[in-house]
C-alpha cells in the first residue's frame, strides 16, 4: 500500500512538471543569470503604469511618482521606473568599468541592462540597470549578494502598462480645466430669479 503512495506521488511530480531552482547565492553572476532567465508574472505592488513583484524580506515604504522606496536588512533601495525610455524603447549603451569593484552588462532576451558595485566611505553602491528600471542602494559588504538578488526579482518582474503611459505622456493629461471664480464679487440682479420668487 505504501508502495502505490509513492508511485502516484512520483508520478503526480513528474507530470505536473515541477522544478526546483537552487540558487548558489554566493556568485554574483549566478544570482543574476538564474533569476534574469526566469519569467515570472508574479506582482504584489501595482503603480500608475507599471506593477512588479517585492520578494519576501523587503518591504515597501514609498511612492513619490515613478520613485519607489523599499527597505530590506538595514538597507533601502530606491527604485526609479523609466518610463519615459520603455515607451520610446531606448537603448543603453553601457561599456564595463574595470576600476569598478563589479561591472556588467547585462543582454537577456533583448532586455539591456547593467549591474555596478563601487565603495563609497565603507560601503558599497550597487547599481541596477534593467528592464527601463534602475534600483541603487548603499548597503555592508556582507548584504551585496542578498541586495542583488533582491534587486534582481524586482526588476526582472516589472511590467510596463503601454496605455497607460502613453496617456499620462500626453501633453493635455496633466493640464487641468480650471476656471476662475471669485465668491466676493456682485452678481448682476438680473441673474438671479431666486430673491425675486421668493418676494412673489
Amino acid at each position: 500500500m505504501k508502495s502505490k503512495i509513492v508511485l502516484i506521488g512520483l508520478i503526480a511530480l513528474i507530470l505536473t512538471g515541477c522544478t526546483i531552482v537552487r540558487i548558489d547565492t554566493t556568485s554574483i553572476d549566478n544570482i543574476v543569470n538564474v533569476v534574469l532567465s526566469k519569467e515570472s508574472t508574479l506582482y504584489n505592488r501595482v503603480g500608475r503604469g507599471y506593477k512588479y513583484y517585492v520578494p519576501r524580506g523587503v518591504t515597501y515604504i514609498d511612492s513619490n511618482g515613478s520613485n519607489d522606496k523599499l527597505y530590506s536588512n538595514g538597507a533601502y533601495y530606491y527604485l526609479y521606473l523609466d518610463e519615459i525610455s520603455y515607451y520610446y524603447k531606448k537603448v543603453i549603451d553601457y561599456k564595463e568599468d574595470k576600476t569598478k569593484i563589479y561591472s556588467r552588462k547585462i543582454d537577456n532576451d533583448g532586455k539591456i541592462g547593467y549591474l555596478e558595485i563601487s565603495e563609497k566611505n565603507g560601503l558599497y553602491l550597487i547599481e541596477f540597470v534593467y528592464n527601463y528600471a534602475k534600483i541603487e542602494a548603499l548597503v555592508p559588504k556582507q548584504e551585496i549578494n542578498n541586495t542583488v538578488l533582491n534587486s534582481s526579482y524586482i526588476l526582472s518582474t516589472i511590467k510596463y502598462n503601454h496605455n497607460i503611459i502613453k496617456l499620462s505622456l500626453d501633453d493635455n493629461f496633466l493640464k487641468n480645466k480650471e476656471e476662475k471664480y471669485n465668491v466676493f464679487t456682485q452678481k448682476n440682479k438680473d441673474e438671479s430669479s431666486f430673491l425675486r420668487y421668493e418676494e412673489e
